[in-house]
Parts: C-alpha cells; structure tokens; sequence
C-alpha cells in the first residue's frame, strides 16, 4: 500500500512539473539533495551555533564533578592514604621497639652466660684449691698416722727383738749347760756358759 502511494506521489509530483516548469526545477533539485543525503549537515558538537550552550554545560559538569571529587572522592582516597600513612608508621615503630627488645634481651642473655662463666671458672678454681688443700691435710695427717704406726712397730720389733735376744740367750745357756753336763760328766756354773754364750755370739 505503501509503494503504491509513493508511486502516485512521484506521478502526481511529475504531472506538477509538466504544467510548471519552475516548480518542476525545484521539485527536481531537492530530489535530488535528498539522493545526495538532504545536503551538508555539519556534527553537533563541532556546529558553531551551539558553542555556548556546550561552554556552560562543559562548566556545569565539570564543577559538579570537581564538587563531587573534592567532598566524596578525596577525602575518603586522603582518610584510606593517612590510615596506611598512620598503620605504617606504627608497624616500623614497632618493629623498631621489637628489634630493640630483642637486642637488649640478647645482650642481657650474654652478659648472664658471661657471668656464668666467671662464675663456674671461679667455682671450679676454689673447688680446686678446697679439694687440694684438704687432700695435702689428709696426706699429712695420714703420714703422720703411718710415721707414728711406723715408730711404734719399729719400737715394737725392737722390744720383740730384745726380748727374743735374751730368751735366746737363756735357751743357749741352758742348752750348753745341759750339753757340757752331757758331755763332761760334770756341772758348770751359769756364769761360765753365760760367758762363755756371750763370747761365741759376739764372735
């Protein structure tokens, strides 16, 4: 239906023409400006036409934009930077308290193992020198112990000796007697085989 109005469109536009050449003319330019794409359309935002009316909306926006940065936007992006700025710093602090803490507790643990050696360095030298004192006081007093025992068995054994010398020589004298009586037939005093005794063992 709809081409068949734009033929008798076109076909009453043509019987116009005939009867009107001027019209006709007209009719056929703008035709064809409408073939050639209705003639030269400049783009919107280029037209100079509405520059002004492009200016106020550019500064319209950009300050509601500026307004919207600087009241919303920055602030919350300056409040997160100044939170890390802030949880930043107090981590290096303490950090830096640790690393101290550490280092006076290292310090602390050498110079306790230090005094700890001084300590037991000391103690084992005065264990030394109590143990060698009281060993140089028993070896003393256990030779006293031996040279007395000594004395005595010494003083003992001379006893023993002495009184052994002279029962030898009652023994000897009484053996002599007994065998000069055998022998000769006769008794002999004691003082004479005593002597006699006495020679033959200083002999």
């Amino acid at each position: 239906m709809i081409e068949a109005v734009a033929d008798r469109a076109a076909t009453d536009g043509i019987a116009t023409m005939a009867e009107t050449p001027q019209h006709g003319t007209e009719m056929v330019q703008a035709l064809e400006a409408g073939a050639h794409g209705g003639g030269e359309h400049v783009f919107p935002p280029f037209d100079t036409t509405h520059f002004a009316s492009q200016v106020l909306w550019l500064a319209i926006s950009f300050g509601l934009l500026y307004y919207l940065l600087s009241k919303v936007a920055l602030p919350r992006i300056g409040g997160i930077l100044e939170d890390r700025h802030d949880r930043i710093a107090w981590d290096l602090s303490e950090a830096e308290r640790l690393k101290q803490e550490s280092d006076d507790a290292v310090a602390a643990y050498e110079a306790a193992l230090a005094e700890a050696r001084d300590k037991a360095h000391t103690i084992a030298r005065e264990t030394h020198d109590k143990l060698s004192a009281e060993m140089a006081a028993k070896r003393a007093s256990v030779e006293g112990e031996l040279a007395t025992k000594l004395g005595e068995a010494e003083e003992r054994i001379a006893s023993i000796k002495s009184q052994a010398m002279s029962e030898v020589g009652a023994i000897a004298n009484e053996t002599a007697a007994a065998i000069v009586t055998q022998l000769a037939g006769t008794e002999v005093s004691s003082d004479e085989i005593s002597g006699a005794v006495s020679a033959a063992q200083s002999r």
